[in-house]
């Protein structure tokens, strides 16, 4: 294994959609996890790269896309894992990471070819950039304590789709290696 980056999937959010209510509670539970993430990846300087929904707004960038959920009634969620200024943004429309936005060609520049992935929602945007990912023969980690669901039994079986079918890595947040290893 090689390089390692921390993406960070659609947590710049004002969650102002249909399923807000019922994954609140799940982000809330995971954002002490993100945060401890994001000081270690930051510690070993592993690249963190934040790829966010553009919440349909074609003239949004991350700034104004992180500015709106700072404002929103729900910034006690953004504020502690916003980014800093060493932080990478990748703006995406659905719900892999990789569709139609540059993250590809980012992570070649970088060298990167193991992700780890944090964020929401399990079920579906973290599954379908795992799987993205897979393709691209990257090495897939997933933190789990560190990915919010809507639903509890569909990101179960998320998980163990992303184990079993993409050879991804499920583990504790704090069991995360940022470390390099030959």
């Amino acid at each position: 294994m090689g390089k390692k980056a921390l993406i960070v999937i659609d947590m710049i959010n004002t969650y102002e959609h249909a399923d807000a209510q019922l994954l609140l509670p799940s982000v809330s539970k995971i954002v002490p996890a993100v945060v401890q993430l994001l000081e270690r990846a930051r510690a070993h300087e592993v690249p963190v790269i934040y790829v966010n929904d553009n919440f349909g707004e074609w003239r949004s960038h991350h700034g104004e896309i992180l500015e709106t959920a700072l404002a929103s009634r729900h910034a006690d969620l953004v504020e502690p894992i916003r980014p800093d200024e060493e932080s990478l943004f990748v703006v995406k429309a659905r719900h892999s990471i990789f569709y139609e936005t540059p993250l590809s060609y980012l992570l070649g520049q970088l060298g990167i070819d193991h992700v780890i992935l944090c964020g929401q929602v399990t079920e579906q945007c973290v599954l379908y950039s795992a799987l993205d990912a897979h393709i691209r023969h990257l090495h897939v980690t997933v933190a789990e304590d560190a990915v919010a669901h809507i639903h509890a039994d569909l990101a179960d079986a998320a998980l163990r789709m992303m184990q079993r079918n993409m050879g991804a890595e499920i583990t504790a947040g704090d069991a995360v290696h940022f470390a390099a290893e030959s």
